[in-house]
């Protein structure tokens, strides 16, 4: 395989977050890096820190001993320390210096540069759990796609040292963008959360036309591999299971009957993700409001329904799973 071109690479991209020990992204364990921005606004978006581009600064109350350390060392006198907390100004800066100096890590933050090699030396050192539990490192986001050529070559970088990669996408963004992370991935994580345009606006602010058209491009470039004999990455589904909207068996019907029509014997595994309702600190630090607070996760008997639902759609029964059960069945105990 051809050295990474460093020439089209730029030279850092805009990370939010490094999992360890991931079980959830893919198979075995993995580490998974998130890259910051998405091109979707899912109203149950689980990380709304990762959908803004920038990098962002964020108090945690529940963490702060009120030492005002943040508030003294702030170059930019951005941070007041107030009867409520900490309350920021539009002058900050984003410089981290707030966050380097706060003894409780009450101040973090969300979004710091990477090089390509740094990047790469810092996953390698979760290389002995790859190997032991035939795991990887999956991209996802956000969406990485908005990083492609960063993505790009990490992935390629990571397959050249023999690391299974996953790309994990919603799919909208150019296919020219989304072939060159394909091209690089052992594993495609596709979402897909209905094929109903006017319903997918509804609920994530775009339509789903581009991510459809980039699906069947996918499959397409499964197939030429195929052909060719030339490896191509596995193809997975995933549909997240929202109460109320997503989760309804007009939905799955739709969906089943989409892949098995349009991608008959490409998709090797349709995962319905439980719902889960652990991310509301998140919105309420970020100072917005979560749509589905309060709404509790699907119990054990809806998705046993769903999943034979699913199975009965028109795909292969085989491809469907419903990961993250058990935790839903704990959750739902009294």
């Amino acid at each position: 395989m051809a050295a990474v071109p460093e020439v089209n690479t730029p030279r850092r991209a805009t990370v939010l977050n490094i999992q360890r020990m991931s079980t959830e992204d893919g198979p075995g364990i993995r580490t998974t890096v998130f890259f910051k921005g998405c091109s979707l606004a899912c109203r149950w978006c689980h990380n709304p820190e990762s959908i803004s581009t920038a990098s962002q600064v964020v108090w945690n109350d529940h963490r702060c001993i009120g030492c005002q350390s943040c508030v003294e060392v702030c170059p930019e006198r951005a941070l007041t320390a107030t009867d409520a907390g900490i309350s920021r100004a539009t002058t900050c800066r984003v410089c981290g210096t707030c966050v380097r100096e706060c003894p409780s890590t009450a101040m973090e933050l969300l979004g710091e540069p990477w090089a390509l090699d740094d990047l790469t030396t810092e996953v390698l050192k979760d290389r002995a759990y790859f190997q032991a539990g035939q795991g990887g490192v999956t991209l996802s986001g956000g969406e990485p796609a908005l990083q492609a050529r960063f993505a790009a070559a990490f992935g390629q970088r990571l397959r050249e040292l023999e690391i299974h990669v996953a790309m994990d996408t919603a799919g909208q963004c150019s296919e020219a963008k989304l072939m060159s992370l394909v091209r690089h991935a052992d594993l495609v994580l596709y979402d897909l959360k209905t094929v109903d345009p006017a319903m997918h606006k509804r609920l994530t602010g775009h339509s789903n036309e581009r991510i459809l058209a980039n699906l069947a491009a996918v499959a397409a470039h499964r197939e030429a591999s195929a052909n060719t004999h030339a490896p191509s990455p596995t193809l997975w589904i995933r549909t997240p299971l929202i109460p109320g909207e997503t989760d309804s068996d007009e939905n799955l019907r739709t969906i089943g009957a989409h892949l098995a029509r349009t991608l008959p014997g490409q998709v090797d595994r349709w995962e319905l993700c439980t719902f889960n309702n652990l991310c509301e600190d998140k919105y309420r630090r970020l100072g917005l409001r979560w749509p589905y607070a309060g709404v509790k996760p699907q119990s054990p008997e809806t998705l046993a329904h769903l999943g034979d639902l699913a199975r009965a759609s028109g795909v292969d029964p085989a491809i469907v799973h419903v990961p993250g059960a058990a935790k839903t069945i704990k959750a739902t105990l009294p």
